[in-house]
């Protein structure tokens, strides 16, 4: 604030006037009362003379007050650098420089530079150059350089190729540039550490894991034998294979884990942690969360609602002997002569997550299915012929969207026949945007997820399971 006052106060112009008519009434009051006390004490009138003497200091001190504050209150002309009241003038450059500086975008950038000193210190000139500010910075030393990933604030106007050309200028290559979000600002350390936990607490986080882990990449998981019975041969070595954009790592599961990333090859640090990942999940081995809720149907009977695996084989192979035929075809696309090999398959955790519906009497009479499939992800229901039409497979599809909200998926897709009007009406449901595809009457009806348009189910605990039309395969 001095600084301030002392920088108006030097911009103030000097008014000569007001120091000449000052200068002026001393010289008159010093005049005055010098005549006065001659007067005074050489003359018989001598109190009348002090009385008329006091009136006239008195208007003098009056006069100099009001010069003094009509001058020095006086609004600043626009010449001096001032505004007159109820002018409009235009904002400082200054000031328009700053508010636009105020909108900006967050970037994800990595570029490679020579390990050498001083490529750090070059990128950081060109960033600062340009107003961009460094939330975190991470490098991964290669054998011959070292690999820096940012995470930047710019300016709203700074276009993704400039800041690309002006780090390519300052000695980076290989640069790779994309838009963050606000779950990006979250340090690395801290965010290990989450999807550490995260993975520890149920085996399905382990793919999802990985993909947060190493940003926008692909990960398959192919078991040592396949569905049909077949040995594929897929394995790992313990200490996983590192190639490029791809990395193999070993399935505790058996099987591999293969993870793809396009056009930015994985690090030593990136490979170093996501075996590390795979290596806890091995050591904590099978599990899944045992929470559970129970829901009350619009008939009044008690279902509960939980995560399954493959502990719950049996139970679902008892579900499909159950199931008729016409069930079977909608769900399955065709005859299923090797119900068991799939719902192994199916129930692993590995390949994404399952929710059962259960009665009061323990009996599954219900499955829902979300399906890790590359950078996409599917959902299947089944439910049981006796428990159609209750809103049993509208409330599985919408817990199972909402857990790939949860995961972060872009979208998820239902296959199906285009005569099973049931799953279409429960898609439509949702309340979502659905893409809609058919080949030889096989539908393929896809959502585009949104997180405040898809609806979270509710805690855990009592529940009533609203009554509304549902397809239950």
């Amino acid at each position: 604030m001095t600084d301030v006052t002392s920088a108006k106060s030097a911009r103030r112009p000097h008014h000569w006037r007001r120091d000449l008519v000052e200068l002026a009434a001393l010289f008159t009051a010093v005049a005055v009362a010098d005549a006065l006390a001659n007067m005074i004490a050489h003359g018989p009138d001598g109190p009348f003379l002090l009385v008329a003497s006091a009136v006239a200091l008195a208007a003098t001190a009056a006069f100099h007050t009001w010069w003094a504050r009509r001058h020095s209150q006086a609004p600043p002309t626009p010449g001096a650098g001032g505004t007159t009241a109820g002018a409009v003038t235009s904002p400082d450059p200054g000031v328009r420089e700053g508010r636009e500086a105020t909108e900006t975008t967050l970037w994800r950038m990595r570029t490679t530079v020579r390990d050498e000193p001083g490529s750090l210190a070059a990128l950081c000139t060109a960033f600062a150059a340009h107003r961009v500010d460094i939330l975190t910075l991470q490098t991964h030393p290669l054998a011959d350089g070292t690999v820096d990933e940012f995470l930047l604030r710019a300016p709203a106007s700074l276009q993704a190729k400039d800041l690309t050309r002006e780090v390519s200028a300052a000695g980076g290559s290989s640069t790779w540039i994309e838009r963050a979000d606000t779950h990006d600002l979250v340090d690395t350390p801290t965010r290990v550490l989450g999807l550490a936990t995260r993975t520890a607490l149920d085996a399905a986080e382990l793919p999802l894991a990985l993909r947060q882990l190493l940003g926008r990449c692909t990960i398959h998981s192919r078991p040592a034998v396949s569905v049909t019975g077949r040995v594929t041969g897929e394995t790992a070595p313990v200490e996983g294979v590192l190639d490029g954009t791809s990395m193999r790592l070993r399935d505790p599961n058996g099987g591999s884990i293969t993870v793809e990333r396009p056009y930015l090859p994985f690090t030593p640090t990136e490979f170093a942690r996501a075996r590390a990942l795979v290596e806890l999940d091995a050591r904590l081995g099978p599990r899944i969360p045992r929470s559970q809720d129970v829901l009350t149907l619009p008939q009044g009977e008690e279902i509960t609602v939980r995560r399954a695996d493959s502990h719950d084989l049996d139970a679902a192979l008892a579900l499909h002997r159950r199931c008729s035929d016409r069930t079977l075809g909608l769900r399955y696309h065709g005859p299923v002569g090797d119900a068991d090999r799939y719902l192994n398959h199916l129930l692993s955790p590995r390949f994404g997550r399952t929710l059962t519906v259960e009665t009061a009497s323990g009996r599954l009479v219900a499955l829902g299915h979300l399906l890790w499939d590359g950078d996409e992800t599917e959902v299947a229901l089944i439910v049981e012929d006796a428990w159609q039409r209750r809103g049993i497979g509208s409330e599985l599809l919408g817990r199972l969207v909402a857990l790939a909200v949860e995961a972060r998926c872009g979208s998820v897709y239902a296959v199906t026949q285009a005569s099973n009007t049931g799953m279409v009406a429960a898609m439509r449901g949702l309340g979502l945007p659905l893409d809609y595809q058919i080949d030889e009457g096989t539908l393929v009806i896809t959502a585009r997820l949104d997180r405040t348009a898809a609806g979270t189910p509710a805690p855990y605990g009592d529940a009533v399971l609203l009554d509304h039309e549902q397809a239950e395969s």
